[in-house]
């Protein structure tokens, strides 16, 4: 008896510090993300003239990385390394809100970027049922992005 309490007790004291677990890991917030990329000069030009991203300072000085503010104190990093570019699947992609679809696909236009809807029909905007627009690109090493007007 004395040691079902003691187990019983225990058990108690393990939920609690599990669900004050859990209240820490509420307050958990992206820091960044990190891209590791082929040619680091054509990927920090897509992503600061082409997406309209800023330009960070970035501590290692190595040629090898690019940073970029995403807003929010969220940072997108560029590695220079990748040997080979991939074609990972439109699951796996960033997404970005921009003010205006049809204005940043003038943009992608003016530089002859190909985009697409998520069912892949080229040059082609997906309406979403909450009203919110999307298109689909890949950065110069494939990795995709959807650029979209949703408001927060």
């Amino acid at each position: 008896m004395k040691k079902s309490l003691i187990l019983i007790s225990l058990f108690f004291i393990f939920i609690t510090l599990s669900t004050k677990a859990q209240d820490l890991n509420s307050k958990i917030t992206i820091d960044h993300i990190a891209v590791y990329v082929v040619d680091l000069e054509k990927s920090t030009n897509f992503y600061e003239n082409i997406i309209g991203l800023e330009k960070i300072p970035e501590p290692f000085k190595d040629g090898k990385h690019t940073w970029f503010t995403l807003g929010s104190n969220v940072q997108l990093h560029l590695i220079k390394g990748a040997s080979t570019i991939i074609e990972p699947d439109k699951n796996s992609h960033l997404s970005l809100s921009v003010p205006s679809v049809p204005d940043f696909i003038k943009v992608l236009e003016k530089n002859k970027i190909p985009y697409e809807n998520w069912l892949g029909e080229k040059q082609t905007v997906t309406n979403r049922v909450d009203g919110v627009k999307q298109i689909y690109i890949t950065d110069p090493d494939g990795n995709w992005l959807e650029i979209n007007d949703a408001k927060k």
